[in-house]
C-alpha cells in the first residue's frame, strides 16, 4: 500500500492556515474597532470643551439681604418711651398726649423699602420733634449685595454730615481725607490724625447698652474726635459728630445747633445706623424759646442714642 506524503498546513484542524479572505476580513474588522473608538473618544473631549467654555462666563449671583421687609414705625416706640422723649406733651390733657403720641406715618409708595413716622410736641417755651425713618436698600445689580449697596447709601449720609470715613469704609476707595470728599481739615489747636489723613479719624462711642430701652439714661460720651463743620460742643467734651460704636453694623451721631425765631436756640441730633441692607435714621430736635436756655447737647444725644439702640433690637426680633 503506498503510503501519503504528509504536508504541514494541510490537514487537521490544529494546522489549517487561514485564507487570505479571512485575514481581510479580520483586517478590516479591528481598523473598524479602532476608527469607532477613535471617534468615540474624540466626540466627548468636544462636549468636555464645548461646557468648559459655556461655564466660563458665568456670574455669581450673590446673595439678598438679611431684611426682606420692614417693621411698622409708629408702633415700634414704647409709649413709656415717647413720653420720655416728648416732655413738653406733660402739660396736655390724656387725649391730647394721646394724639400726639399716636404718630403721623410718612407717605411712602413702598411699605417694603421704606418707612418713617414722625412726633411733634410744642407747647409754650419749649418743643420738641421726633422722626424716624426706616430705608431698605435693594441693589439691583446681581454681583453687588444688598449689605453693600446700603453701605454705599450709609457712607455718602456720614460724608455728607461732614464726619470723616475710615478708608476701608470711603464709597470710591479712597482715603476719608483725600480730596473730592466732603471732609474738611480740622480747625486750628485740634490734635491731628494719622499721616494719611488730614483730617483725623471719628471717635468711638463708649456708651453703655445697659439702659438701651431708657431714653433718658446718661449714655457715657465717647473720647474727642473732630470732625469738619462740628460746631455743636467743644472737641473736648467727647459731644461732637462721631461715628459711634456698639449699634448695628456701623452707626454716627451728628449734632447741629442753631436758632429758632429772634431770641430761640434749638439742637438737632441724628443718629444713624445700617443693620445689614437697612438704614435706619433717628432724627430728635429740642427747641427753646425767649430767654430760656439752649437744649442740653447731652440730654438730646442720650436720649437719641438710647431710642436708637431699641430700633437696633427692633430688627434683631
Amino acid at each position: 500500500m503506498q503510503r501519503k506524503r504528509y504536508a504541514p498546513g494541510r490537514d487537521g484542524a490544529s494546522g489549517t492556515r487561514p485564507t487570505p479572505l479571512a485575514v481581510l476580513a479580520a483586517g478590516l474588522g479591528l481598523a473598524a474597532g479602532l476608527g469607532l473608538t477613535g471617534c468615540s473618544a474624540g466626540g466627548t473631549a468636544e462636549d468636555v470643551a464645548l461646557d468648559a467654555k459655556a461655564g466660563s462666563g458665568t456670574t455669581p449671583v450673590v446673595a439678598p439681604g438679611r431684611y426682606r421687609t420692614l417693621f411698622e414705625p409708629c408702633g415700634a416706640v414704647p409709649q413709656a418711651t415717647l413720653q420720655a422723649l416728648l416732655p413738653a406733651t406733660a402739660a396736655l390733657t390724656e387725649p391730647e398726649r394721646a394724639e400726639i403720641l399716636r404718630g403721623t406715618h410718612a407717605a411712602t409708595y413702598d411699605t417694603d423699602r421704606r418707612v418713617g413716622c414722625s412726633w411733634n410736641a410744642d407747647f409754650g417755651g419749649e418743643a420738641q420733634r421726633l422722626v424716624l425713618d426706616v430705608e431698605r436698600v435693594v441693589s439691583y445689580d446681581p454681583a453687588v449685595s444688598d449689605a453693600t449697596r446700603a453701605q454705599e447709601v450709609f457712607a455718602r449720609k456720614q460724608l455728607a454730615a461732614k464726619i470723616p470715613l475710615p478708608p476701608a469704609e470711603h464709597p470710591d476707595g479712597a482715603p476719608s481725607g483725600a480730596a473730592g470728599t466732603t471732609a474738611a481739615a480740622p480747625p486750628p489747636g485740634t490734635p491731628s490724625g494719622p499721616a494719611s489723613h488730614p483730617a483725623p479719624p471719628p471717635g468711638s462711642d463708649a456708651a453703655s447698652h445697659a439702659p438701651a430701652h431708657d431714653p433718658s439714661a446718661p449714655v457715657s460720651p465717647s473720647a474727642p474726635s473732630a470732625s469738619a463743620g462740628a460746631p455743636s460742643a467743644s472737641a473736648t467734651t467727647g459731644l461732637e459728630p462721631r461715628q459711634l460704636s456698639g449699634l448695628g453694623d456701623i452707626a454716627f451721631l451728628d449734632d447741629v445747633p442753631g436758632t429758632a425765631g429772634g431770641s430761640g436756640h434749638q439742637r438737632v441730633v441724628s443718629v444713624v445706623f445700617r443693620t445689614s441692607n437697612v438704614l435706619v435714621t433717628v432724627e430728635y430736635l429740642g427747641r427753646t424759646t425767649g430767654v430760656e436756655t439752649p437744649p442740653d447737647s447731652k440730654e438730646l444725644q442720650d436720649r437719641a442714642q438710647n431710642l436708637a439702640r431699641l430700633l437696633a433690637d427692633r430688627l434683631e426680633e
